[in-house]
């Protein structure tokens, strides 16, 4: 049977995890949850093939025989990465993907995206919850040390923890309408008050049938390495559906994500903007 790939994108902190833990309850969709290896190996791949001698030697000679040839076992790598189900739908967790929508097309013409979406003060309040839960342990990229101002413009810069696939994000708005049409987004507080409706309207946009979820007996699955992550972004997935705490930041903090990504809430939280408008 081929099968689709359904990819799990977004921002970190935005519940992830628990989408994935949620699809994986479906007969239909095998779902590990673990941020994926595949996304990493592939561009890898990809540069080490395009820097071969023997590889654009071949492509010198006969373009567009040796093209499809590294077109297809690139192809054959990528699927053969899940030959251990049988599952129609097989997910595939990595922020990196929703920046390679043409690379995710290559692997799987028909494939799916879900973006993961919260706000982002929530966002940047859960990392900070968690950072008051470990503050002897300092983050991968030292932020333990900064204020909570200074990790705020670090986490959300162009490179940043977030900010990198924020950005992705924002680009979304410059893709052709075809790949637009391959995004289902997931906002992360739809999710938590409506878990029903949002992952009903997601069963039927991935085309598998109709699934009622039992949301006070999940399955409780194996996560990645927090230990990678200093233990500032943990993963663990819980037997049932709990509403999550809502986080108190600044209110400088709160206001310059606001301002600084006016275009966010524009897209996803216009509501907000309006409750902050001067009178």
């Amino acid at each position: 049977m081929e099968k689709r790939l359904v990819c799990v994108t977004g921002l970190p902190r935005a519940g992830s995890t628990l989408l994935c833990q949620l699809l994986a309850e479906h007969s239909e969709i095998y779902s590990d949850g673990m941020s994926s290896a595949l996304f990493g190996a592939i561009q890898m791949l990809r540069a080490r093939l395009s820097d071969s001698d023997f590889m654009l030697a071949q492509l010198d000679n006969e373009f567009d025989r040796a093209y499809a040839r590294l077109r297809r076992s690139c192809r054959a790598f990528a699927k053969a990465w899940w030959d251990e189900t049988d599952c129609p739908l097989v997910v595939d967790k990595n922020r990196g993907w929703l920046n390679q929508i043409e690379l995710a097309e290559e692997v799987d013409p028909e494939v799916r995206m879900v973006v993961c979406i919260r706000e982002l003060g929530q966002v940047f309040g859960s990392i900070e919850a968690q950072h008051a839960k470990t503050v002897w342990l300092d983050f991968p990229d030292d932020l333990a040390s900064r204020s909570a101002f200074g990790r705020s413009e670090a986490l959300f810069a162009p490179k940043g923890v977030v900010g990198a696939p924020l950005m992705s994000l924002r680009a979304v708005q410059d893709r052709s309408r075809a790949q637009q049409e391959r995004l289902f987004f997931v906002i992360f507080e739809h999710l938590m008050a409506e878990p029903q409706q949002v992952m009903g309207a997601l069963y039927q946009w991935l085309g598998v049938a109709p699934h009622a979820l039992d949301l006070e007996n999940l399955t409780v699955r194996p996560h990645e390495s927090d230990s990678y992550y200093r233990f500032k972004y943990r993963h663990a997935t819980k037997p049932k559906l709990l509403p999550p705490r809502r986080h108190e930041i600044p209110t400088r903090i709160d206001r310059e994500l606001q301002h600084r990504h006016r275009w966010f809430y524009e897209m996803f939280y216009p509501g907000i903007l309006e409750r902050n408008a001067p009178k």
